[in-house]
């Protein structure tokens, strides 16, 4: 019988301590970890909560996506679109590629899921054009958010500490890339994504 989320959690509280800490993972031995392990805790476990509370654009939360479909684009064909993040970027390179309908990746019918893996790799291709790139990540989470949006997210080229799984982190505590550079750099990446098909946003 599959594990039971009550009993998952119960499962962890056992292998807690007292305050209900689990310990500090190997990953923070890793040299690309961003922090320091000396004092590093983790927060007590939390019991499981269920149901769980609707994601945006599930149930009567909306959204948001679906309310703006043309705002933040870069690229777009008549089932995509590629939309900057709306925090400034970070990174070389940081953007969404989102279906404009409202579906999440296990929705996908077919012809979505085909395009879908030929997209990543349109997109990953032309990021790896970016001069300062040297490497780019592909993500999906989706626990805030009921709309598909696969993440890309490149790392600098050279800067070896911010490699792997951490790069997320170490991107929330990175400066801001200067606007001008930044925009230049998202045209230049939906301009190549562009000369596969699909058109480059009017904004």
């Amino acid at each position: 019988m599959p594990e039971s989320p009550e009993s998952f959690h119960a499962r962890a509280v056992a292998a807690a301590d007292e305050q209900g800490r689990l310990p500090v993972p190997e990953q923070a031995m890793w040299e690309i970890f961003p922090f320091e392990r000396a004092g590093l805790v983790a927060k007590p476990i939390e019991a499981p909560l269920l149901p769980e509370p609707p994601r945006g654009g599930e149930a009567s939360r909306d959204c948001w996506r679906c309310a703006h479909p043309d705002e933040d684009v870069l690229w777009s064909d008549e089932r995509w679109l590629l939309a900057r993040l709306p925090e400034p970027l970070r990174l070389p390179f940081a953007a969404m590629l989102m279906p404009r309908a409202h579906l999440d990746l296990g929705d996908l019918d077919d012809v979505h899921a085909a395009e879908l893996g030929k997209l990543i790799v349109r997109i990953d291709r032309a990021v790896r054009t970016l001069p300062a790139v040297g490497r780019v990540h592909v993500n999906k989470w989706g626990d805030g958010g009921a709309h598909l949006h696969v993440v890309f997210l490149a790392r600098p080229s050279g800067l070896l500490q911010l490699r792997g799984s951490s790069l997320p982190l170490w991107e929330e505590m990175l400066p801001p890339v200067p606007p001008e550079i930044a925009d230049q750099d998202l045209y230049a990446v939906a301009t190549a994504v562009a000369e596969g098909g699909g058109q480059l946003s009017e904004g």
